[in-house]
């Protein structure tokens, strides 16, 4: 026989509820507690991501070429803001969050320590500012910036 066709007591019956009540109540993580839920929406996550992406020695812009390219031109905008959340990808739950970020390093740079840093200061800022978890931090490298780039671009520029 199984203990479920074993009659239950009242006290045994009332020890389950309880249980099942208590459970139901207890809070799911530091956004949802029994006096309600917080919620954040993605595109609060990839603005901290990428502000924390920023901050890392050797990051010397994100995202792809043509976000790159669209960033140059609004930077020559009197009073435009600089969109810190470009090169960000963000897919997030309930309790948890996974980033992708698109960098350009600078030359001369470990790549590998660059982009542990960026998973470190990135799962750091948003476990400590959001509560979310972060269960993984992609990196894309998409090109590396020489010290000639600088120096032909200004060129290029006096040209025109």
């Amino acid at each position: 026989m199984s203990d479920n066709s074993i009659p239950q007591t009242g006290q045994q019956r009332e020890r389950e509820n309880n249980k099942e009540t208590k459970q139901d109540k207890t809070p799911r993580g530091p956004l949802q507690t029994s006096h309600g839920v917080t919620t954040i929406e993605e595109n609060v996550v990839a603005k901290i991501a990428g502000m924390a992406t920023r901050e890392v020695p050797g990051v010397y812009d994100m995202g792809n070429a043509v976000r790159r390219a669209f960033s140059a031109v609004t930077d020559r905008i009197p009073n435009a803001q600089t969109n810190v959340a470009g090169g960000i990808s963000v897919q997030k739950g309930e309790t948890q969050a996974a980033v992708d970020a698109t960098v350009v390093v600078e030359y001369g740079v470990s790549i590998v320590e660059v982009a542990n840093a960026i998973r470190r200061n990135v799962i750091e800022q948003i476990e400590g500012t959001t509560g979310l978890e972060v269960v993984e931090v992609n990196i894309d490298v998409t090109d590396v910036h020489l010290p000639d780039d600088d120096s032909n671009s200004a060129d290029s520029a006096d040209l025109k």
